[in-house]
């Protein structure tokens, strides 16, 4: 699984700027739920030279001016969760009261820790450093997240402490991974049930290595599937508790090991904000995608038009996905499931030839031409596949990089309308080409200065004469 670090410290110490750095995005998962505070916020690290999570905490105010004991609740969860601990300091504040106590709780945890001094550009390492060693929490790190400074070399030092991930483990799992993502109570874990009790020929439960995910490879009709269950299919009717039910570690973990995920919904119930947090992230993670309505036996026609109606509105940008309405206490509609997760992760790992995406490409320019830049018309001139799982599509030209946004869609709806893409997201990468005369005007220009000067020297000198 992805290691997990945690960002804990006072208030404006540097920590959501830290996770920002780390994240690359300001577009992490916000938890909503009980026991989860909206100031705990997700993300998969993007910075360094593995993958891994952070958690993002709310700052822990000075024990004088009162500790709010909700706050220090969902930073003792976040730590439970974590595998590593960034200790956040001010090196402008430097050492307080606050900081001391907050070490001591950490101390007590057992988990490592690192103490990670921020603002500390324009100050010498030494210096920015000296009263931190104060802690007792070892070697301190001097950084500057919001320039950036340090941080890489920060989190590849935590990185290379974890076990490299094993690279048979996937084998051993096999087949197409697929994840159940959903809030509580939605019919996850029924939904694996009915899924295994169709057809199995082979079938065991192997724990996942942390936070109860089960991992449970069978076959079907000779093809091999692995379902993840971040709830845990046997140990369900031993948690009470909602938080344990849904945990967002859980559920990043679940998504990025897996090739296809299902975003299990309940019709009986509003799409809420949470459901549509959790598809943003599913598809920022680039996995192949189906929509499953759960629930839906029993509901009358107009019930089922709002749902329909809801999908639309709220989950607009998971338009890719194929929608299925099921019931998995029934096992109607599950047997279909099979057909939408094996065309989503064919079309996520089609192989894509160059001339059929160039000629895509021309032909939508030629309807739709990119805008103007300074007077300049962008110049997309071919396309060639990138990557798989999601499909990458590079596209090069000239003054790629003032792409509007609106064109980028415009291209991925083309895209994905003449290839039949459905099921997975695609991503369109930019290359401006390189100019093979850039740099020779400049040379030009200087031999004739240099030619000029030549002449006027001549002209003086005949004069004289």
């Amino acid at each position: 699984m992805l290691p997990v670090i945690a960002l804990v410290g006072r208030p404006n110490v540097g920590k959501s700027t830290l996770f920002n750095r780390l994240t690359r995005s300001r577009d992490a998962l916000v938890a909503d739920q009980p026991g989860l505070t909206r100031d705990r916020q997700y993300g998969v690290g993007k910075l360094g030279n593995r993958a891994y999570l952070v958690v993002d905490t709310g700052g822990i105010a000075d024990e004088a001016d009162g500790i709010d004991a909700l706050m220090l609740q969902q930073v003792q969860q976040a730590i439970d969760e974590a595998d590593h601990v960034f200790f956040l300091l001010d090196a402008r504040d430097g050492f307080g009261a606050g900081d001391e106590v907050i070490a001591g709780q950490l101390r007590r945890t057992g988990k490592p820790i690192t103490a990670v001094v921020n603002k500390s550009e324009g100050l010498e390492r030494d210096l920015a450093v000296a009263e931190f060693h104060a802690l007792g929490l070892g070697e301190p790190h001097p950084i500057a997240a919001v320039h950036g400074q340090g941080v890489a070399t920060l989190i590849n030092g935590v990185l290379e402490t974890f076990p490299e991930p094993d690279a048979d483990e996937d084998n051993l799992e096999g087949g197409i991974k697929i994840a159940f993502v959903g809030r509580p109570n939605v019919g996850k874990s029924t939904m694996v049930n009915r899924m295994l009790g169709e057809e199995r020929v082979i079938t065991f439960d192997r724990p996942g290595t942390t936070r109860d995910s089960v991992f449970i490879p069978f076959k079907r009709d000779d093809k091999a599937y692995t379902l993840i269950d971040t709830a845990g299919v046997r140990r369900r009717s031993r948690i009470d508790d909602v938080i344990e039910k849904f945990s967002i570690i859980k559920t990043l973990q679940a998504i990025e090991r897996s090739n296809v995920v299902l975003l299990v919904l309940d019709a009986q119930q509003e799409i809420s904000e949470q459901d549509a947090t959790l598809a943003g992230h599913i598809l920022d993670s680039g996995r192949a995608l189906v929509v499953v309505v759960n629930k839906w036996d029993g509901l009358e026609s107009d019930q089922r038009d709002r749902i329909k109606d809801e999908l639309d509105r709220k989950l607009p940008f998971l338009n890719f996905a194929e929608h299925r309405f099921v019931s998995a206490l029934h096992g109607s509609g599950i047997g279909n499931l099979f057909k939408s997760v094996e065309k989503a992760y064919a079309n996520a790992t089609r192989k894509l030839a160059t001339p059929e995406l160039t000629r895509i490409l021309e032909a939508a320019v030629e309807e739709h031409q990119p805008p103007l830049v300074h007077g300049r018309r962008i110049k997309l001139r071919y396309a060639h596949q990138g990557g798989q799982n999601p499909p990458i599509i590079v596209i090069h030209g000239n003054q790629t990089e003032s792409v509007p946004e609106t064109y980028v869609r415009y291209l991925i709806n083309r895209f994905r309308k003449v290839l039949r893409l459905s099921g997975t997201p695609i991503r369109l990468s930019f290359k401006s080409s390189s100019n093979p005369y850039e740099g020779r005007k400049n040379k030009l220009t200087d031999r004739q200065i240099r030619k000029r000067q030549r002449l006027k020297k001549h002209v003086k000198q005949q004069k004289k004469k």
